[in-house]
């Protein structure tokens, strides 16, 4: 017999599982050049490089299709830069996440150190969202295509500090001993 969806608790590793979720849907937005691209390839249209004529051929082309935006080129270390820090701080959060998950505090240091790295990996979360408002503010992309990726991140924040908060009654048992 199973339990009503109502009734269902969230699950103990549900911020290992959105966290993984997380991971996969940025790498996804990485592919595509932070959402500048429409696609996962390196395809650059440069019409500034044409000569008059061509360019006139090109814009009667794209009015007759109804094609009313062209990828632009973006300096490539942009984009590059903004693509390892979001993989950094990705990679870091999930280092941190699995380090704190497998410590299981017997004393007192190791319940600190697993909060650290509790504590690293909201930082890592925070940073992301960052990193996300400078994409936003820098790059032509739309700010709406970026929600889904800050509810995630902001969920994942969430379920972190609960995992946090949760372990305060074995530190308070820790330090009654």
């Amino acid at each position: 017999m199973s339990v009503l969806a109502r009734n269902r608790s969230l699950s103990k590793l549900e911020f290992y599982k959105n966290a993984i979720d997380l991971r996969k849907r940025i790498v996804v937005l990485l592919l595509r050049d932070l959402g500048t691209k429409r696609r996962i390839r390196n395809v650059e249209v440069d019409a500034g490089s044409m000569e008059q004529e061509d360019a006139d051929a090109f814009l009667a082309i794209a009015g007759k299709y109804g094609i009313r935006k062209v990828p632009d080129v973006y300096p490539e270390w942009v984009i590059d830069k903004l693509r390892n820090s979001i993989w950094d701080y990705l990679r870091g959060m999930m280092e941190h996440i699995t380090r704190a998950y497998t410590i299981w505090a017997t004393n007192l240091p190791e319940a600190y150190e697993r909060r650290v790295s509790q504590d690293r990996a909201i930082a890592a979360c925070e940073s992301l969202l960052k990193e996300l408002e400078l994409a936003i503010d820098i790059l032509p992309v739309d700010a709406e295509k970026y929600m889904p990726y800050v509810d995630c991140i902001e969920r994942e924040i969430a379920l972190l500090k609960g995992w946090r908060k949760s372990d305060n009654k074995r530190i308070a048992e820790l330090k009654a001993k």
